[in-house]
């Protein structure tokens, strides 16, 4: 027995890794071109949705902080990372039903829950409140 090539020994998974390395990262790839997408479509569809006013109740505020961090390798010990935060807004409408709206106008502050007024909405955003007295 010589030390010829045997086929069957040490090459098949070398080459399996070889075989699903472009379709694990065309997945990838389609996951963050299709994020990338959806993204900009939702944002374009709440742009061009329609202002729409009702009267309404606050009921909830919330906010969402979202962490993101970048490891440079050429840099050995460096990084850096921010991090970006999110308001939402809920509201209770007449009809008792209750839907969060995402804060694009600085509403936040402006606000407490047990608020009642005309609340103007655009798709999945809230653009303005207006509180009434009493």
């Amino acid at each position: 027995m010589g030390f010829g090539h045997d086929p069957s020994f040490g090459h098949s998974g070398f080459n399996f890794m070889f075989d699903i390395f472009p379709i694990i990262f065309f997945l990838v790839f389609a996951l963050i071109v299709g994020g990338i997408i959806f993204s900009i479509v939702n944002h374009m569809r709440n742009a061009r949705s329609p202002e729409e006013t009702a009267y309404a109740t606050i009921v909830a505020k919330r906010m969402d902080v979202r962490h993101y961090s970048n490891h440079n390798n050429n840099d050995i010990g460096h990084s850096s990372s921010s991090s970006r935060t999110y308001y939402y807004i809920t509201l209770q409408f007449d009809n008792g039903v209750r839907k969060e709206f995402l804060d694009v106008k600085n509403l936040f502050g402006l606000v407490v829950e047990g608020d009642r007024g005309f609340a103007a909405t655009k798709g999945e955003w809230i653009v303005a409140f207006e509180r009434q007295a009493g």
